[in-house]
């Protein structure tokens, strides 16, 4: 079986020829499908930018990203367009849903996009929406609820297509913990009921613990991994602690 996610010796450069900066150092590794994976790292550390070219935000500057047998780094124009359409998920710190749209009209918009029928839009909204615990606000508006609530329609949003694979960055950053513990839960729901393969930028080492898999991001490489297997979260949660405290500099991050 391939990959579902694979990125190849990914470099990324900003700025100009005279004052370059590397974001990304040579990256590589693989995701596979089903899996619910972390990138944790200091500010800096690259894993914004890397998770940026995995979805089309930013261009490599050399190596290959390939996602559903795709190499992305070639897509332009159309092609790209389709491409995010149909097999990039994203869910942002800041839920990014539209005001004068209630959750049921904002999940659906991705499907809508695509042309799908009415009725089986309606299917696949109230199938997310009741994996997710939000089917009692459908029909209310972002200004209605709470920011767990509007963190959950941005996760129905991204998932409701069925893309290859669903890219969060800091999803919990702008909830309360108790937010951020319901958010997670429905995370870990979402990857062993539905299949959902997630990767997810996070600060927060007990975000991390909910994962099968941490990938730790020092200057643009991968400085460490660590996998859950048969550990408890809390068992698993200790573990990241240590990996964190030898990468320095984001041990205050962590809550």
């Amino acid at each position: 079986m391939n990959p579902v996610l694979q990125v190849k010796q990914v470099e990324k450069y900003f700025g100009r020829a005279t004052n370059l900066t590397r974001a990304l150092n040579q990256i590589s590794f693989e995701l596979q499908s089903g899996e619910f994976v972390a990138i944790m790292g200091a500010s800096g550390s690259g894993k914004t930018t890397l998770l940026n070219c995995i979805a089309t935000i930013d261009r490599v500057t050399s190596g290959q990203i390939i996602v559903a047998n795709q190499d992305i780094t070639k897509l332009k124009g159309g092609q790209l367009n389709q491409f995010r359409q149909k097999q990039i998920g994203f869910i942002f710190q800041d839920f990014n849903l539209l005001d004068t749209m209630n959750a049921f009209e904002n999940i659906a918009l991705a499907l809508s996009i695509r042309n799908v029928g009415v009725k089986q839009i309606e299917e696949k909204v109230l199938k997310v929406a009741s994996y997710l615990g939000i089917t009692d606000i459908l029909y209310k508006f972002p200004y209605e609820v709470s920011g767990g609530q509007k963190q959950r329609i941005a996760a129905a949003r991204a998932i409701v297509a069925d893309p290859a694979i669903v890219l969060a960055d800091e999803p919990t950053g702008a909830l309360d913990s108790r937010s951020a513990r319901q958010l997670l839960e429905q995370f870990e729901l979402l990857n062993e009921r539905l299949k959902s393969t997630i990767l997810m930028v996070t600060h927060d080492a007990f975000a991390a613990s909910y994962t099968n898999r941490v990938l730790f991001v020092k200057d643009g490489q991968i400085f460490n991994e660590l996998y859950r297997g048969t550990l408890s979260r809390k068992a698993f949660f200790d573990q990241i602690i240590e990996v964190v405290a030898l990468l320095g500099g984001d041990v205050n991050d962590v809550r």
